[in-house]
């Protein structure tokens, strides 16, 4: 690699006097200057970035983590984390797996936003002990370099539950998302919190008590899938079903198509996320709604003002229900 060691033979001046003008010092005449950048053009030479950021101790990148990129979530995310980050002249970059967490303590980036549960939150204290600037999506830390904004999982879980239950349901299933993902967890315990809350007295009829059945998900099609496929096979009644995100109930929808069963009718499913597909599948699905696109660029203003040592508080993403189709009442069938 051309160094401004190289630059400097060739020009016939110092180091220093190279590294003015590459700079673009006023300490260097026009002249010595034209001829430094005519011979940096000629040799390729490219400025080391790394020794740059050392010198400056800002890069401008700020870094995105996320455990994979797969679905439209993720898009909406991103491009609410971008606009606001070139409107303040940083770019964003985009990271998955555990070989890039070293850009944290290698500094190539300014500060970071974490979607990613391959960090685990030791990690991420060490690096915050360390000053680096984080803003978190997917867990609750305390540390002065540490922001959270977290989307409100606990009340969008309350409110398909309790749609389900005020529509009459009385066998609910629950599709859970991955072991260890903080947002199914959430969403998972206030699911069983409203369940318990919705349980008769011992004094009332047994028959009003609620069944609740758990399946194992994973946030993807395959989950929904494989969901559907056990309903489908201990069906007796009209059930009703909460996947923890739309892509998990997309995937029942295409099992149960093809069955002689019918969403809506016998199998009524609501979801969270409002994805976009979610909005022309038939019957429309209902849903959790949120704005995917506040949600990054909320994450961004944090972290920027975290960079700026400017005062900050944990936000939260609020959410709202879309009734829709997919779940009908239980006493107009």
């Amino acid at each position: 690699m051309v160094s401004i060691k190289d630059i400097a033979k060739k020009a016939g001046v110092s180091i220093s006097t190279v590294s003015y003008a590459l700079n673009g010092s006023p300490k260097v005449t026009e002249e010595t200057s034209s001829k430094i950048l005519a011979v940096a053009k000629e040799l390729n030479y490219v400025p080391n970035a790394a020794a740059r950021t050392l010198k400056k101790r800002e890069t401008k990148i700020i870094g995105a983590f996320l455990t994979d990129f797969e679905g439209a979530f993720y898009g909406q995310l991103l491009q609410g984390m971008k606009e606001v980050l070139n409107k303040k002249g940083y770019d964003l970059i985009v990271c998955s797996g555990s070989q890039s967490h070293r850009l944290l303590p290698e500094r190539t980036i300014d500060g970071a936003i974490v979607l990613d549960a391959s960090f685990s939150s030791e990690e991420l204290l060490q690096y915050a002990d360390r000053g680096h600037k984080l803003v978190v999506l997917d867990r609750e830390l305390d540390h002065p370099n540490v922001n959270q904004v977290l989307l409100d999982n606990k009340a969008g879980a309350t409110l398909a539950m309790e749609y389900l239950i005020e529509e009459g349901y009385r066998k609910i299933y629950v599709v859970t998302g991955p072991q260890g993902s903080f947002d199914s967890n959430q969403r998972l315990q206030a699911a069983k919190q409203t369940i318990e809350r919705n349980q008769p007295l011992e004094s009332d009829e047994r028959d009003q008590s609620i069944e609740y059945i758990e399946i194992q998900g994973n946030f993807d099609k395959t989950g929904g899938e494989e969901a559907a496929q056990q309903i489908i096979k201990e069906y007796t009644e009209p059930v009703a079903v909460f996947c923890l995100n739309d892509e998990m109930a997309i995937g029942l929808y295409n099992v149960v198509k093809d069955s002689s069963y019918r969403i809506g009718e016998h199998i009524h499913v609501i979801g969270f996320d409002n994805m976009e597909l979610s909005q022309f599948v038939q019957p429309r699905l209902a849903t959790i709604d949120y704005s995917k696109r506040k949600w990054g660029a909320l994450a961004s203003e944090q972290l920027l003002k975290l960079i700026t040592d400017e005062p900050v508080e944990h936000e939260r993403i609020y959410v709202t229900l879309i009734k829709a189709g997919s779940v009908h009442p239980m006493q107009s069938m």
